[in-house]
């Protein structure tokens, strides 16, 4: 797809489209945030609080009015929730020049591609599908500074197909670091999922692997990195975010 033909269809980064909202009942609008919204001491993201809650209540009806059968439902449904909004510590690694994944997951796509639309030339696009069984806090792959946020309203492919890319809702993130090399990390929602949550703004200094955000009920991740960085994964591979080494600049 040629610049201008992308220009048309997306609008340009940092544009007055950068937030379309959907319309779903679950599709709010992005939520931005100056810091993560984990709690010290609690392995739970708070977007989850209310689900939660909502959880327990239905829960607790089935174990009360269900029986045995409306018991074992209602765990498994609470667990089920309690085990998505999961907020897990991670060991960053610390060396200089790593590229950490921003998600957990298995990753199901390694290839060079033309990039127009974030790093507007040859890019190593990887894509990492989140199951709803994952953890979808997501996190910053590198030390460095938001350049530019974007945020698109589209479709609800299956989060595994390759169209999900392009023509799913999606959030895009251009980061720098301090040595003035950019990659792009986007969050996109898939067929369950109808909400991105997004921390970052622009002009924000981040860390390695410090939380960013996250992509409710099944989703996936690309990571678009420039030549000089090199991949250190490949398809079939599990990733878990802020930990996995993804790539290494060169």
């Amino acid at each position: 797809m040629g610049s201008m033909a992308f220009e048309r269809r997306y609008g340009q980064l940092g544009s007055a489209r950068r937030f379309r909202y959907s319309p779903f009942v679950l599709a709010n609008p992005p939520t931005i945030l100056a810091t993560s919204t984990h709690r010290p001491g609690l392995p739970i993201a708070r977007e989850g609080y209310r689900l939660i809650a909502a959880a327990f209540v239905v829960a607790l009806a089935l174990w009360w009015f269900g029986g045995v059968i409306g018991a074992v439902l209602g765990t498994v449904l609470l667990a089920f929730v309690l085990g998505f909004f999961r907020d897990p510590e991670r060991a960053v690694p610390g060396g200089p020049d790593l590229i950490v994944s921003p998600a957990d997951g298995r990753i199901i796509k390694v290839a060079r591609v033309q990039d127009d639309r974030f790093l507007r030339g040859d890019a190593t696009l990887v894509s990492i599908f989140m199951s709803p069984l994952d953890v979808h806090v997501n996190r910053v792959p590198i030390a460095g500074r938001v350049i530019d946020i974007r945020y698109n309203f589209g479709k609800y492919f299956r989060a595994f197909a390759d169209k999900a890319s392009l023509d799913n809702e999606q959030n895009a993130v251009l980061m720098e670091d301090e040595h003035g090399r950019r990659l792009c990390f986007v969050q996109i929602a898939g067929f369950i999922a109808r909400r991105i949550v997004c921390y970052l703004h622009i002009g924000m200094e981040t860390e390695r692997g410090q939380r960013c955000g996250m992509i409710m009920f099944g989703s996936r991740a690309d990571l678009y990195l420039p030549p000089e960085a090199r991949v250190c994964v490949e398809v079939g591979m599990r990733a878990r975010g802020g930990k996995t080494v993804i790539a290494q600049w060169t």
